[in-house]
């Protein structure tokens, strides 16, 4: 799973190519360019060690994914309650509300997933 985990940097350049994928690898070299004030040789580093780690690819010059950002996202937030919390999501529920008080929607939001769940299905 440390193949999943990303630096600040490398989290900006992912953004970069879930945001605009499919983008070919010169069209990638310019947006860095413009919004990390990167070389192209610094954009194609990263992106063959993004590469490596299965998490983009780069066919014929076309940039894509191979994981979503949702997914992915989904990955780091699974990651975070197992290494802080155990694995237990009550236990991250109730440190997060230690602080922050929910909402009727919100409370309600997580009422309506917990039953779907409970049901089967998934959002």
């Amino acid at each position: 799973m440390n193949q999943m985990k990303l630096g600040v940097v490398e989290t900006q350049f992912a953004e970069i190519i879930w945001n605009n994928e499919p983008l070919s690898s010169g069209e990638l070299v310019e947006i860095c360019k413009k919004n990390l004030n990167w070389k192209k040789s610094t954009t194609y580093t990263v992106l063959r060690k993004l590469c490596e780690r299965s998490l983009f690819k780069n066919e014929n010059g076309m940039v894509s994914s191979c994981i979503s950002k949702e997914d992915f996202y989904a990955y780091q937030s699974e990651d975070f309650v197992n290494e802080t919390f155990n694995g237990s999501l009550p236990a991250f529920i109730a440190a997060f509300t230690r602080r922050k008080n929910l909402s009727q929607k919100e409370i309600k939001e997580i009422k309506d997933m917990i039953e779907s769940y409970g049901k089967g299905k998934k959002k």
